[in-house]
């Protein structure tokens, strides 16, 4: 090899070393910032907060209740007073066997006559409680006329009033039910009459519970019982209601009938009330005693009541709280997962700078072999030519 060419050689070599040390320091400089990357990842790993399933306990607490005839009594809350009394709230719970409640329907049929609707369930109609029930008079040489049973004086008049000029002579005269159904054709005229003022008691039920307005009635035979059933209709939800072409009814109409129901009544802040504690501090007797008309407790009059001790779940609290923690685990497992995947791309990443790295230590190997070898040649034609000219 000549001079000239290992001095070339010697150049392009060195350039080479050059280079490959340049790349080398580069992906060191890569694999810093992966390192970076993935000790941030793993840092937001450890400050991830790891969701905890709530515990029943917190969701647990003691009850104390009392019975009172047919009235069950459940403490809320009891706050000392100064003098060793009690003020004491607590709700007040009992059945009511007669209370208007939901009830399922069968489909309503509207139909129209003079101008006027009318709905009916199967082949009975509806009828308005609001509405006096009339009778007709036919009068034994003939004639008719409409007539309202006064059960007061078992007389019967032309308007509802009865004043004494309305009164119909109804002797020999045939007196029937104006629109009579299955239920009322059953009753005295009597009974109807007690029938009207019963169904005034409804509809005040109805009226405070499910809003003020007009409520139909119907009467289904119970036949186990053989006792009539009434089941009411809110007139705006019958007029509400969409109908198909043959007046049956398409949507749902709230329907409504007697049944049991447990209500509520909540007594705040009974003053004067006396706690009686055993050894272990569990509450064991209360004694309430009676008020004035002002609230004020009248002494000596107190009535004592056993209290029964039990633990009750607030299930529904804690469902929720079991939801919350499902809902925060899987956004904890998510961000765990794509935390992960990171950390595997740059696992993956350093994995390949660190294969092209031993690549380039192997390259810059080489290369510093093969400038040691062009070293040499250059040496010997430099010692050959000094000697040639010396």
């Amino acid at each position: 090899m000549g001079m000239a060419a290992s001095q070339a050689r010697f150049l392009g070599l060195t350039a080479r070393k050059n280079n490959v040390e340049y790349e080398g320091q580069q992906i060191n400089q890569q694999r810093t910032t992966l390192s970076n990357q993935s000790a941030n990842y793993y840092n937001d790993l450890l400050g991830m907060s790891v969701p905890v399933p709530p515990s029943v306990d917190d969701y647990t607490k003691t009850v104390y209740t009392f019975e009172d005839g047919a009235l069950t009594n459940q403490i809320t809350t009891m706050i000392a007073q100064p003098d060793g009394t009690y003020s004491v709230s607590y709700l007040r719970q009992w059945t009511d066997d007669f209370s208007v409640v939901s009830a399922t329907t069968s489909i309503v049929n509207k139909s129209s006559a003079d101008g006027n609707y009318k709905y009916k369930v199967g082949a009975t109609e509806l009828r308005n409680m609001s509405d006096a029930i009339s009778y007709t008079i036919t009068a034994a040489g003939g004639g008719t006329s409409t007539a309202y049973y006064n059960p007061a004086d078992e007389k019967y008049y032309t308007t509802e009033e009865f004043t004494p000029g309305t009164e119909v002579d109804t002797t020999d005269a045939t007196i029937e039910l104006t629109n009579p159904d299955e239920y009322l054709s059953t009753l005295s005229a009597d009974q109807i009459a007690n029938l009207k003022k019963e169904e005034q008691e409804y509809l005040t039920l109805l009226q405070e519970k499910y809003g003020a307005g007009d409520y139909l009635v119907r009467y289904i035979k119970n036949t186990t019982t053989n006792e009539y059933n009434p089941y009411f209709y809110k007139l705006s939800d019958l007029e509400a209601a969409n109908y198909d072409n043959n007046g049956n009814s398409q949507s749902n109409i709230n329907c409504y009938t007697l049944g049991s129901e447990t209500k509520t009544e909540e007594v705040k802040a009974a003053a004067g009330c006396k706690i009686e504690k055993d050894s272990s501090g569990r509450y064991i007797n209360i004694t309430i005693p009676q008020y004035d008309a002002s609230g004020t407790p009248i002494e000596d009059t107190g009535v004592t009541y056993s209290l029964t001790t039990s633990t009750v779940t607030d299930q529904d609290a804690y469902d929720d709280a079991m939801n919350q923690y499902e809902y925060e685990k899987y956004e904890y497992d998510q961000a765990i997962n794509e935390i992960n995947a990171k950390i595997e791309i740059i696992q993956s990443q350093d994995k390949n700078l660190e294969l092209r790295l031993k690549q380039l230590d192997t390259e810059q190997s080489a290369i510093s072999t093969e400038i040691d070898a062009v070293e040499k040649v250059i040496e010997k034609n430099t010692e050959s030519t000094f000697k040639t000219f010396g």
